[in-house]
């Protein structure tokens, strides 16, 4: 705080930076899971192949037991087989009608208070950035650090791109994204992350202000043991 205050008597205007999960925090639902949901419904995928490891792989994240590797290779694989801009004008319709739905005026109002405190925002998430990407202009978060679909003469290739963004390589990625822009954690004063899964406690534990949101019991028992804030945006 002294600190804060001595670079507004300079002249210096202080930045702070404000992470975001997405999926059953910012959204009251899983982009992910409802992903795969719509497709299913289209008729693009076989309901009785894809709805039961949908499902199964959902309860497997929600427990803390998903394995990255087999998960992607389950959600990326069907952006492959079809191309590009059919999927785009899929993915308008699933923001009609599965996306603008889970997002909340309190979720709404939480990332306006931060930006106009002139934050910098960024939405970090392990589902992937075809289906977050427009997610995050909806909200109007400018940054966001998900999960990359590998491409090829910008056709999906149903591999995975880099780091994927899921536990530690949340951790990973966003170093790695503040590095690019010449930060690092000394950067901030003060650094915010909001989430609900157990899956986040690594980045949790890494900013000044970690935030509960509407949490599951393994986050909701941690955060009640160190004093963290527990939160609804619903």
């Amino acid at each position: 705080m002294v600190r804060q205050v001595w670079l507004l008597v300079l002249g210096v205007r202080v930045v702070n930076l404000a992470l975001f999960d997405l999926d059953n925090t910012l959204l009251n639902g899983d982009s992910d899971f409802e992903w795969s949901q719509f497709l299913i419904e289209q008729g693009v995928l076989d309901r009785e192949l894809f709805e039961a490891k949908n499902l199964a792989f959902y309860e497997q994240y929600k427990a803390g037991t998903l394995n990255i590797g087999e998960f992607l290779d389950f959600q990326l694989k069907p952006l492959s087989r079809h191309a590009r801009k059919l999927l785009d004008e899929w993915h308008e319709e699933f923001m009609r009608r599965k996306v603008r739905p889970m997002m909340g005026e309190k979720a709404r109002d939480l990332v306006a208070r931060h930006q106009l405190a002139g934050d910098v925002c960024v939405i970090v998430t392990a589902t992937n950035s075809f289906v977050t990407a427009p997610i995050a202009r909806a909200f109007g978060v400018a940054h966001l650090i998900a999960t990359e679909p590998e491409e090829n003469d910008g056709e999906f290739t149903g591999n995975v791109a880099g780091v994927p963004s899921f536990r530690e390589g949340k951790v990973v990625r966003l170093e790695n994204w503040l590095s690019g822009r010449g930060w690092n954690w000394g950067s901030f004063d003060e650094t915010w992350f909001y989430s609900d899964s157990l899956n986040d406690l690594p980045l949790l534990s890494k900013v000044r202000h970690p935030v509960a949101v509407d949490p599951d019991a393994t986050l909701r028992a941690h955060a009640e043991k160190h004093g963290w804030p527990v939160i609804s945006l619903r």
